[in-house]
């Protein structure tokens, strides 16, 4: 199960399926828009890092020049699925290599009929280099056009990012230069086309911010016409000669098969460390390699400075921006799998620390309180005012960026986590320490002292669950706040007998005088929990009082619950966005007792906002159920994580693939149904799989070391071995 496929074109599903279409190679990304063009088509390309500034959001990654354009003539009648007969259609894309195949069979409008094949890729062997083939199959004689194009006007949904620097050709290599209008970052792309046959006519047309070479081809009828376009990429963050570069690396291109190998071999190493093998269950099978495949197109392999947005590199979606999402929710996924790509995004929360700590200054804090909203720079890029859900002409406070403090425990648990599974004490050293060490600081300023409850609360915050906000005491928050002021000690105690020079550089530069440290073990010592004796913890004061909320009261219903109720509203009733409890009690589960568990899960479970809620909770939700030893019920939460983006069961998929619940299904499989554990010893499953699966193998690294694990059902016997 390697393919995803579709037989017929639908338009009103066309955004959707652009996004299900997007390749990428980690680099950048494209949308699975078509070469040709369609009415309302939402095509884009994100590059890594090509921010550029907007009002309201502050800054989104700018929709770079598209290197699709490929117009098709077939004797001067111009192929486009909006007009003509579509006698056939099917379009799929390979997960194992990431090529993508559309195959139309057309009449046009005055009876001219041929069989046209698109494929594309972005390598992930040369991530500058783009790939485009089509092959064209007359049922006539007479002549087909091809016209292919770098198309620089394009926009962000209206927003023109790019102006114009220079065009033209080099060696039969036509290129576009364009800038960012507010940042001034360069891009260029370079392309040159190459044939089977030897084309009748041959024309550049120097079109302004849209160069095209042109090409007439003399047909016969079943005489198959192939034509090979190869583009060059590169930026002003790549080099300081992109358009050198662009052309460079078009140019080296010797054909498609040999382009195609090198991608294909590429493609082969990624699937060796990641894949994940489950019998039984072709549903979950194609899903979690989706997944994957989805997020190692958007995984920076070259580049430390860039993190992945929430929408990955595949929609207009949060612009680009990334959250907690990254550290929570994918960045298990690359810790596990590709170390490499872990260490690249912890090091862009290492270089925007800066950021981080300007942010906690400003608001009258000590260490490092990182952006809600983070872009190229990590300073706090949250829109203030977004339009109402009830009234669009209204506008409705955005407070996550003032309010949702828990991003620096995010941070410091995604740090923590890798060094624990890779063991690189080199970068941990030199980078992670100051990661956890600062975010304390953070935490240990930020708590208050409430002198007649004898304890430390953080007061007006906003949990994961996003539909309560201005909350006291978020049990998510607290859990891991304490937790961060904790392992900054565990830090320091490594510190001091490892890297003693280390200790001392940061005891210096972070000002962690003895009087902060004592204050870090008061505030970790008296933080405030409300937990109640089975074990029930309050997911914030006052959570309990809170008007009930029954889901099947709502039912049938197509929008979320905050959405039904409204922002004020919502804040009065126990619908939740997604379970904050459940999230920490799986973060640290060692923590809390199984029956503590299992009460927060029959509690919260029953309150959540499952469908139309956060993309984020149900993988989360299945893998503490499975903790439970309830995996019929983790396979449902599992099923809605996997049918995200596939199905668009939110109906907001063609913003862009949602990338937590991408690395949410993953952790679902490996975490919950596999069981997978690691501890002082190595590493141990204890699977708890759905009673239809058969099998379930993956691998994953620990401390260098590749490791096996294969389960087969329903003994629950697990095997593994180190290679």
């Amino acid at each position: 199960m390697w393919i995803i496929s579709e037989d017929i074109f639908e338009p009103k599903s066309q955004h959707h399926k652009e996004t299900i279409f997007t390749i990428g190679n980690g680099y950048l990304s494209t949308r699975g828009a078509f070469e040709e063009g369609y009415p309302a088509d939402s095509r884009a390309t994100f590059v890594h890092g090509m921010f550029d500034r907007v009002p309201i959001a502050f800054t989104e990654l700018a929709n770079a020049t598209d290197w699709l354009s490929l117009i098709i003539l077939l004797n001067g009648e111009c192929f486009s699925l909006d007009s003509g007969t579509v006698e056939s259609y099917d379009r799929h894309l390979d997960l194992r290599t990431g090529l993508l195949i559309r195959n139309v069979r057309w009449r046009s409008p005055s009876g001219c009929v041929a069989t046209l094949k698109f494929e594309r890729f972005a390598s992930l062997e040369d991530e500058h280099l783009l790939c485009l083939r089509c092959q064209v199959e007359p049922e006539f004689d007479g002549t087909v056009e091809v016209r292919a194009g770098l198309n620089g006007n394009m926009d962000n949904e209206g927003i023109m990012h790019w102006r114009r620097v220079a065009q033209g050709q080099r060696d039969s290599i036509a290129f576009l230069h364009t800038r960012t209008r507010a940042t001034n970052l360069d891009l260029a792309l370079a392309m040159k086309v190459d044939s089977d046959q030897t084309p009748l006519e041959t024309a550049f047309w120097d079109v302004e911010n849209f160069p095209t070479l042109s090409q007439t081809f003399t047909v016969k009828r079943s005489q198959i016409l192939s034509v090979e376009k190869f583009v060059g990429i590169a930026t002003s963050r790549d080099t300081s000669d992109p358009v050198g570069m662009a052309v460079e690396h078009a140019g080296k291109a010797i054909n498609w098969e040999s382009a195609f190998e090198a991608h294909q071999q590429a493609w082969a190493q990624e699937w060796k460390r990641a894949d994940v093998i489950i019998e039984g269950d072709d549903e979950a099978q194609i899903a979690v390699r989706f997944s994957l495949f989805q997020l190692l197109i958007a995984a920076p392999r070259h580049d430390e400075r860039v993190n992945i947005g929430a929408k990955t590199l595949s929609g207009f979606g949060y612009r680009g921006h990334a959250f907690w999402d990254t550290e929570i929710f994918m960045l298990p996924v690359f810790t596990y799998t590709s170390p490499h790509i872990a260490r690249n995004l912890l090091d862009y929360r290492f270089h925007t620390l800066p950021a981080a700590r300007a942010k906690a200054k400003e608001n009258g804090f000590e260490g490092a309180w990182f952006a809600w909203e983070s872009a190229d720079t990590g300073e706090e890029v949250t829109p203030t005012w977004v339009p109402d859900f009830k009234d669009k002409k209204k506008l409705a406070r955005v407070w996550t960026g003032d309010l949702a403090i828990h991003i620096s425990a995010d941070v410091a648990y995604g740090t923590y986590q890798y060094w624990r599974v890779t063991g690189d004490d080199d970068w941990f050293r030199e980078r992670g320490a100051e990661l956890i060490l600062d975010t304390a600081s953070f935490f240990g300023t930020r708590a208050e002292w409430i002198e007649a409850r004898n304890r430390y609360e953080y007061n007006d915050v906003i949990g994961p669950d996003e539909y309560h906000d201005h909350v006291n005491n978020n049990a998510y928050t607290n859990c891991l706040a304490q937790w961060n002021l904790e392992t900054a000690f565990t830090v320091l105690d490594w510190l001091k007998v490892k890297c003693p020079e280390k200790l001392t550089d940061l005891t210096e530069r972070l000002n962690l005088t003895e009087v902060r440290l004592e204050k870090w073990r008061k505030v970790a010592a008296n933080m405030h929990l409300s937990v109640k004796p089975d074990g029930l913890i309050e997911q914030f004061d006052g959570f309990f009082d809170l008007k009930d909320f029954k889901p099947a009261d709502y039912e049938p219903r197509t929008k979320s619950m905050h959405e039904i109720f409204g922002i004020e509203a919502a804040n009065e009733c126990q619908a939740i966005k997604q379970p904050d409890v459940l999230m920490v009690q799986y973060l640290l589960h060692d923590h809390y007792s199984g029956e503590a568990i299992r009460a927060n899960y029959n509690y919260y479970n029953l309150r959540t906002d499952h469908t139309y809620g956060s993309s984020l909770g149900p993988s989360i939700q299945a893998i503490v159920a499975c903790m439970m030893g309830y995996p019929e019920d983790g396979y449902e939460h599992f099923v809605r994580a996997a049918r995200a983006d596939l199905r668009d069961v939110r109906g907001n998929a063609g913003d862009g693939i949602h990338g937590a619940s991408a690395g949410g299904t993953w952790q679902a499989v490996v975490f919950g149904f596999g069981g997978l554990r690691l501890n002082a010893e190595g590493w141990k499953t204890s699977p708890h799989m759905p009673k239809h699966w058969k099998r379930l193998s993956f691998k994953f690294f620990q401390h260098g070391k590749i490791q096996v694990v294969d389960i087969q059902n329903p003994s629950g016997a697990e095997t593994g071995n180190t290679s």
